[in-house]
């Protein structure tokens, strides 16, 4: 195998397929990038078994070939490489020399044959996305994942192609985020997948590099190809990523949505998220809530904590109700308020014991218990 290519573009490529690779790979041949070179480009593909990426890349190829080398040396390896033009020659023994302006390195690969193959997918079910809409969707909902590994099942974000919409929901027990948009699903095509936590992280990553990207999926697994644009990164394809999904079934998350709230109070989106976080800086690890309290027209923050001191924020709102005092953990509340985009939101609230929602216009739902007030 021997080929020429930029050498941005292969560091840019390399980037891409990089951080699938774990630190504590279960066979040396998992800490490598399978390099393939036909047709005037080189593809990248790395697995972690659970989760495998291919991108390709634009180059020069003189003779056709395949080797596996250790993702991370290499990539740092291309990164300090002094001249733009880059060489890589492979020989049988898998022995690759890299060479740029007066550097040369020699890497010891590994042969393509023990590389675990990307499963390829038929049109098992399949939609097609604009990738600026699903980035937000999932901007929207991923940080309400949970964390705790004994609750596998909540690990990741649920997609739900079903009554005529996608729905992509995350909870971690104590909070639950849902944001919903209207496409055709035909009845063959319903289905859902829970998208495990790392999956999630690596397709925000690489969504918004192009235009469209196209989701197929049974019950065990799903892929993405990801449209790239025709830029100056070098890439020439969609880029492809695999994943193994969470087996198992979501939990009834529309139980936990209150039917009735009884106030209602439309938001400010980035002042309130600047009020808590200011509230918040006096929150400590023993007191950790933030105190929302609602008279006539008027919302006030409060935190207090025996080591720090208090906070006291207010700001002026559209409210005639009775009046509300309610707790929350201020990470929950801000979390959203970051995540989302819109300038107003609506909180809705109805007593001190029950969970607080926030809603936009865009069909977004974000659920919030209460912490107790002693």
């Amino acid at each position: 195998m021997k080929f020429k290519i930029n050498r941005d573009h292969f560091a840019n490529g390399l980037a891409q397929v990089l951080n699938v690779v774990g630190s504590k790979a279960t066979m040396p041949i998992l800490s490598n990038v399978l390099i393939e070179a036909e047709n005037n480009q080189i593809s990248l593909t790395t697995t972690n078994l659970d989760l495998g990426i291919r991108c390709r890349i634009k180059a020069e190829v003189k003779e056709t070939g395949a080797v596996t080398l250790p993702v991370k040396r290499l990539a740092s390896i291309v990164r300090e490489l002094p001249n733009v033009d880059v060489s890589l020659d492979a020989s049988p023994n898998h022995q690759v020399k890299l060479s740029s302006g007066g550097s040369t390195f020699r890497i010891m690969g590994i042969g393509r044959e023990d590389f675990p193959p990307l499963p390829e997918f038929g049109d098992e079910k399949a939609f097609t996305l604009e990738q600026t809409e699903l980035s937000a969707m999932l901007r929207s909902v991923a940080y309400a994942q949970s964390a705790d590994e004994t609750r596998y099942i909540l690990n990741g974000v649920y997609f739900n192609f079903r009554d005529a919409k996608l729905s992509l929901v995350a909870t971690d027990g104590r909070r639950l985020a849902v944001i919903s948009k209207e496409m055709e699903v035909p009845a063959s095509s319903a289905g859902a997948i829970i998208l495990p936590a790392k999956t999630v992280a690596e397709l925000s990553r690489l969504l918004d590099k192009g235009e469209k990207v196209k989701i197929n999926f049974n019950d065990r697994r799903c892929a993405f190809q990801i449209a790239t644009d025709k830029d100056t990164s070098g890439l020439t394809d969609s880029i492809y990523l695999y994943s193994k999904v969470v087996e198992g079934s979501y939990p009834n998350y529309q139980q936990v949505i209150p039917k009735e709230t009884h106030q209602r109070i439309k938001l400010e989106r980035e002042l309130l998220l600047q009020c808590v976080h200011r509230a918040a800086l006096v929150c400590s690890e023993k007191a950790n809530s933030v105190r929302i309290k609602l008279t006539g027209n008027l919302l006030e923050i409060t935190a207090q904590s025996p080591d720090f001191g208090e906070a006291h924020e207010s700001m002026a709102i559209g409210y005639s109700g009775p009046d509300l005092q309610v707790a929350f953990n201020p990470a929950f509340l801000m979390d959203p308020l970051r995540a989302l985009t819109r300038d107003e939101v609506f909180f809705e609230i109805k007593d001190e014991v029950s969970p607080g929602v926030f809603k936009t216009v865009d069909n977004f739902i974000c659920v919030i218990m209460p912490v107790r007030l002693s």
